[in-house]
C-alpha cells in the first residue's frame, strides 16, 4: 500500500510561495535595473538628494563616520560574509549528511559574486565624488556588492537554520542580527558617499531574488 509522506503536503504551497517571490523580485530588480541603466531622471535625482544630505553628515560626524567605516570594511565586508558561509560549509561537510547542502551553499554565494560583477560591467554606473571623501571603493557602482552578498548569506543561514528546526531563542537572534546587517551595511555604503541608495536597494532585490530562487532548488532537490 502506497504511504504518503509526512513532508509531501506543504510542498506544493512552498513552492508556490517561491515562485510568487521570485516573480515579484525579479519584477522590481529588472524595473530597478531598467531605470537606472537609462538615468531616469527623477530617480538620478532623488540619488543626488539622498548623497550630498549623508555625505554632510558624514564629514560632520566624523566619530560616526569611523565606526561606520570600521563595521563595513570588516564586520559586513563581503569576504567576512564569504568566509563565514565557508565556514558553515565546512561544518556541513563534517556533518557528513550535509555534503550536498553544503555545494549547494557555496555555489549560491560564488553565483551571487559573479552575477554582481557581471552587472557591474554591464550597467557600469560611476560611484559618487567627492571633493572630501571619507572612503573609498573600487570596481562600478550598481548594485552595492556588501547590499546583495549580506542579504544573501543572510538570508541562506537564516533559512537553514529555519529548516533545522532552530529553537526560539537561537531563530529570533539570528533574525536580529541578519536584520541588523542587511540593513546596516547598506546604510554604512550610503552614508559613506560610495554609493547611491538606489545601488544598496538593487543589491538588497537581487540579493532577496537569489535566497528565494536558491531556496526552491533545494527545496525541489529534497522532493
Amino acid at each position: 500500500m502506497h504511504t504518503q509522506s509526512v513532508e509531501s503536503p506543504p510542498r506544493p504551497q512552498a513552492e508556490r510561495w517561491t515562485a510568487r517571490w521570485a516573480g515579484v523580485l525579479a519584477l522590481g530588480s529588472t524595473l530597478l535595473l531598467a531605470l537606472v541603466a537609462v538615468r531616469w531622471y527623477p530617480l538620478m535625482t532623488l540619488d543626488g538628494d539622498v548623497a550630498e544630505t549623508t555625505h554632510r553628515w558624514a564629514v560632520d560626524e566624523s566619530g560616526v563616520t569611523h565606526a561606520f567605516r570600521i563595521l563595513t570594511d570588516w564586520v559586513w565586508d563581503p569576504w567576512t560574509m564569504r568566509i563565514l558561509t565557508f565556514a558553515v560549509a565546512i561544518w556541513l561537510v563534517w556533518r557528513k549528511a550535509a555534503r550536498w547542502t553544503a555545494v549547494w551553499l557555496v555555489a549560491t554565494c560564488l553565483l551571487t559574486s559573479v552575477t554582481q560583477q557581471t552587472l557591474k560591467a554591464a550597467v557600469d554606473r560611476p560611484r559618487p565624488v567627492w571633493p572630501d571623501p571619507v572612503d573609498s571603493a573600487h570596481y562600478a557602482a550598481f548594485p552595492s556588492g556588501h547590499a546583495m552578498t549580506a542579504t544573501v548569506v543572510c538570508g541562506l543561514l537564516l533559512w537553514l537554520l529555519h529548516h533545522h528546526g532552530a529553537g526560539r531563542v537561537l531563530w529570533r537572534s539570528a533574525v536580529a542580527v541578519a536584520a541588523i546587517s542587511v540593513a546596516g551595511v547598506g546604510l554604512t555604503r550610503v552614508w559613506l558617499g560610495v554609493h547611491w541608495a538606489t545601488d544598496v536597494v538593487g543589491g538588497w532585490l537581487l540579493g532577496a531574488l537569489v535566497v528565494v530562487l536558491a531556496v526552491g532548488v533545494h527545496m525541489r532537490r529534497q522532493s
